[in-house]
């Protein structure tokens, strides 16, 4: 079945607790990542066969042709549940910098792989390189006068 492996990461996010990071499952992203590159590998194929009968690849409607959209729509739903999977992952890192601090735990840090430790490192240098403004009040220099702007539950106009 296409995109198994690609739904079991997702699947694995939903049972889990939204702060609870599991151990990075390496195996079923790279199993993943291999299909991504075999669904390319076919689309790129049925094209070129597509291209070399000399059919136009807009208007062809044959076996080829739905072989190609089904290729390029399974790599496009295991590139999103990939990203997705990342994506997620990144947002319980995030939130762990505010609850533990610089330095994550083993027990949390033997969960993430090579690039979420840098990730978690790299954010946290970025949080602490932060330097807040002197002055709370903004200054907005205005071009042209464009009339009367609705700002939230107040109306203000915007001249020279």
């Amino acid at each position: 079945m296409f995109c198994k492996s690609a739904s079991q990461l997702l699947k694995e996010l939903a049972y889990n607790d939204n702060d609870q990071l599991t151990p990075f499952n390496n195996d079923i992203f790279e199993q993943v990542f291999r299909k991504c590159d075999e669904h390319h590998l076919h689309l790129q194929s049925l094209m070129r066969k597509i291209q070399d009968d000399g059919l136009d690849i807009q208007t062809t409607r044959n076996s080829d042709h739905f072989g190609a959209v089904i290729h390029h729509l399974s790599l496009i739903r295991n590139k999103r549940c990939l990203m997705a999977y990342m994506y997620n992952r990144a947002e319980i890192i995030r939130s762990l910098r505010w609850k533990i601090g610089t330095i994550p735990p083993e027990e949390i840090q033997s969960k993430l792989n090579y690039s979420e430790e840098e990730y978690f490192k790299n954010h946290c240098a970025a949080l602490e390189d932060m330097i807040p403004p002197n002055d709370p009040s903004i200054l907005v220099r205005v071009r042209c006068d464009i009339g009367d702007v609705l700002l939230g539950d107040q109306v203000a106009s915007i001249t020279d």
